[in-house]
């Protein structure tokens, strides 16, 4: 309802033409705002004070021909000047029953914005290492990022959702050999397990899974030959690296490429399947091998180069980065021809660009705060906005039960999969705590919570009054007294009650609020909205009987009550999270 005050502002400017011209930059609706006490109207502008300078006025003076340019309008109840220069402004109900017409008349579709054809956002999230299944960590990434894919795209906006599988590079290998060494110890060959491998109970599954076929199975003597020994911490990557080296001797690079690649393909496919069942699909599931099998490395390295963006230093190709505002310079070849991971993440970032995509979205673990810097500079080196990237850092997450807090190490395999968590508390509960506080806050998911029916657990709060409503009609329909639809619209005018006023304003909001969480890509605004909304409708229901005897005054708030639950599944639908008829 905010764009009913901002075109009354922009037309009230027109009839001045000197206030106009001070306003020709002025984004009309950034000045106008819902009040957050109810008696100062239902709106506010500052467009009065922020035009003041401009057209070197008193503020109140053009409030004053703002407010008389306004004049009688059956959308506005009054118009008052406040303090300063603010203008508030009382909306009727009858815009209030307009917008509850809106909500009936569209339905699914209420709160989405028409679909732009520019910016196209590319959207990449989770993007997890592919060397073990998802934790519950992992989950809040998807669980965020696919609800702010859901608001760009309520919002009007065209986004293309993507997975980058790291599937290339030095973890691989090590996920290769841990699954290389169980294969050998289910054999009967005892091989000391590296500190520095994958060590869950799942490597043991992928190890008696994958085809060996083809590969000798070496004597204990000849993978022992040569190994250094393992004996602290700081020879655990030595001793990996070493392991890998003697896979790759012992069965050639093939051989040990065909353990590495169905460890690979077979954690890819787990993880593909638990976010399909937690809701969470991509229109592309990228490879960074494909980075160098298909030349966009080369690609993008031939562009820093012809533009000078490239030096040689000890043997290396190095990034200038620093002249673009990151830390330090950024090695891009090593002196032994290897590419780093950051010339894929450039690669990787010019492909999207060079695909179309308009604005990139990278929605990473909190772990990547020095991420952003090094790739706008290189998006800057080759001509592209450092703007064009935006990063979104996702906080950790820490699970607790009966008050204390379960211990994970990623490493160890001592961890909570997503899929266990979905298990225990159910995709709606999970996909909604993820998103109930701010991306950049540590999350603590207190699954005695999560698994509460009561009003102390938000989601079930919020699902029951979805429910709720559906039982008022059904109760409806037992007593004869079906909802007349057309009666109900006819007596708007008798929803007079304090409650039911304030459950229409708030039902009122769903569009900005909407536009708002998509602007900041803040889905728990979206979470907060909806636990208001709803604690309004109860309000509202205990407060004053439905089911009455007046057929106008019935019908009428059987009307409101089908706006509300239309509202209330179009939010959870865009978190992710069911709405239940019945609980």
């Amino acid at each position: 309802m905010k764009h009913i005050v901002a075109n009354l502002v922009t037309a009230a400017l027109a009839e001045h033409p000197e206030l106009a011209s001070a306003a020709a930059d002025l984004a009309i609706e950034t000045t106008v705002e819902r009040t957050r006490d109810a008696s100062h109207g239902d709106f506010a502008s500052n467009i009065a004070m922020r035009l003041a300078k401009a057209a070197r006025r008193n503020p109140r003076d053009i409030a004053g021909d703002i407010v008389a340019a306004v004049g009688s309008n059956e959308q506005i109840e009054k118009v008052e000047i406040a303090g300063p220069g603010f203008i508030n402004f009382y909306l009727s109900p009858s815009a209030f029953h307009a917008e509850l017409r809106a909500v009936l008349d569209q339905g699914q579709a209420y709160g989405r914005q028409a679909r732009k054809d520019a910016p196209k956002i590319l959207l990449e999230f989770v993007s997890a290492n592919p060397t073990g299944p998802l934790h519950v960590g992992h989950g809040r990434l998807a669980a965020y990022g696919a609800t702010v894919g859901n608001l760009l795209e309520a919002a009007g906006y065209p986004v293309h959702r993507e997975y980058y599988v790291n599937d290339a590079g030095r973890q691989m290998d090590i996920l290769g050999a841990s699954v290389w060494l169980r294969w050998l110890e289910a054999s009967g060959i005892e091989i000391p397990f590296p500190e520095a491998g994958y060590r869950g109970d799942y490597i043991q599954d992928i190890a008696a899974e994958i085809d060996v076929s083809g590969l000798e199975l070496p004597k204990q003597g000849d993978v022992l030959d040569g190994l250094p020994v393992q004996e602290t911490k700081e020879d655990a990557e030595p001793y990996v690296d070493a392991l890998i080296a003697k896979a790759k001797s012992l069965h050639g690079d093939d051989g040990f490429e065909q353990v590495r690649q169905q460890s690979l393909e077979s954690i890819r496919a787990g993880i593909e399947d638990d976010l399909a069942k937690f809701g969470v699909t991509f229109d592309k599931w990228y490879s960074e091998q494909s980075l160098t099998t298909s030349g966009r490395i080369d690609d993008a390295l031939a562009v820093l180069e012809e533009r000078g963006m490239l030096y040689k230093k000890d043997g290396a190709t190095w990034f200038p980065a620093m002249k673009f505002g990151d830390e330090k310079d950024r090695v891009v070849v090593r002196e032994n021809g290897i590419r780093t991971y950051f010339a894929s993440d450039i690669a990787y970032h010019f492909d999207k660009r060079e695909r179309g995509f308009d604005h990139l979205i990278d929605i990473l673990g909190a772990d990547h705060h020095g991420y952003t810097a090094r790739v706008r500079a290189g998006l800057e080196a080759m001509g592209y906005k450092g703007d064009d990237l935006e990063v979104e850092l996702v906080q950790f997450v820490s699970l607790f039960r009966d008050g204390s807090k379960i211990p994970m190490t990623t490493r160890g395999g001592q961890f909570v999969t997503l899929r266990q968590l979905c298990a225990e508390v159910g995709n709606d509960a999970a996909r909604f705590y993820y998103v109930m506080r701010s991306n950049d806050q540590h999350l603590d998911f207190d699954l005695d919570v999560a698994t509460s029916q009561s009003n102390d657990n938000p989601v079930f709060y919020i699902q029951y009054a979805h429910a709720r409503i559906t039982r008022v009609f059904r109760k409806a329909v037992e007593l004869d007294l079906p909802l007349d639809k057309k009666n109900g619209l006819a007596n708007l005018g008798q929803l007079l009650t304090p409650q039911e006023k304030s459950l229409m304003s708030a039902m009122s909001r769903y569009p900005e609020i909407i536009e708002l969480a998509a602007r900041n890509r803040a889905p728990q605004t979206l979470v907060h909205y909806l636990r208001d909304l709803v604690a309004d409708f109860h309000s509202s229901y205990n407060a004053d009987k439905v089911l009455g005897d007046d057929a106008g005054l019935r019908d009428a708030r059987l009307t409101l009550y089908a706006a509300v639950k239309i509202v209330v599944a179009n939010g959870l639908a865009i978190l992710g999270v069911s709405a239940p008829e019945e609980m």
